[in-house]
């Protein structure tokens, strides 16, 4: 076989044929340039989705008084080095919200190895005598906290079954919810024998006889006149159950 040297190729199509592998080569670059980045996507996203580059390696807990950041961090139970990208934050938190005293959390991401826990713990309002021991219950009548003296600011509240699900509980933080600050401020107790047997205990051993959890702004209107007048009267008790006939005795 007798092969034709390169100057016995005419400089003309030697020129077309250099054109040609041109143009084959600039159409050819977008799908090199597509197939590489969908190479690199694929690359990214098992790194952050299948492998612990990027898993967490830290969690930090802010907002805590009563529970400690060990307890939050184990009621989220994410594995270390778990893929941050693949956490369930929604889930996280729900998690963490079983813990009684925490009313709230709120989870985010800290790239590159990190998760955020803000917690909103309960704020009581009164204290339930269980024994010797006092159950702390929110603005919610959730029972959250057992301590073994009553707080100085917080009214004892008398119900059977201090919890969210009671009713008396229910009924008996709706009426706290009602009280203005001077009625607070005078107010020791709160019993709840019953749907339509709530009485407030004040100082100086006068009562409020309320009666039922209905119209509880006029209750407390007619609470906090009566006992502005009759605060020399030791052991007085005041009927406001029907706030439009209020007796005192």
């Amino acid at each position: 076989m007798v092969r034709a040297r390169g100057d016995a190729v005419p400089s003309s199509v030697r020129r077309f044929m250099q054109r040609s592998r041109r143009r084959r080569m600039r159409a050819a670059a977008p799908w090199a340039a597509a197939t590489g980045l969908v190479a690199l996507a694929g690359l990214a996203a098992w790194v952050l989705l299948a492998t612990s580059a990027f898993g967490v390696r830290e969690v930090s807990v802010t907002g805590v008084a009563i529970v400690t950041p060990d307890q939050v961090r184990a009621a989220a139970a994410v594995p270390p080095g778990a893929p941050l990208a693949r956490l369930d934050l929604g889930e996280v938190a729900r998690r963490i919200e079983t813990l009684p005293p925490v009313e709230r959390a709120t989870v985010a991401r800290d790239w590159p190895r990190g998760l955020t826990v803000s917690v909103t713990e309960r704020t009581p309002v009164a204290a339930v005598p269980q024994g010797e021991t006092f159950v702390l219950v929110d603005a919610a009548g959730v029972a959250f906290r057992t301590v073994g003296e009553k707080p100085a600011d917080l009214p004892l509240a008398k119900v059977a079954s201090p919890g969210a699900g009671d009713p008396n509980t229910q009924a008996a933080v709706r009426v706290l919810g009602a009280l203005d600050a001077d009625l607070r401020a005078e107010l020791t107790a709160i019993e709840v024998t019953g749907p339509a047997r709530i009485r407030l205990d004040l100082r100086d051993g006068r009562q409020v006889i309320w009666g039922d959890a209905t119209e509880l702004p006029a209750k407390a209107r007619a609470a906090s006149a009566l006992l502005a007048r009759e605060k020399t009267k030791k052991g007085a008790i005041i009927d406001v159950s029907a706030p439009d006939v209020v007796t005192v005795r």
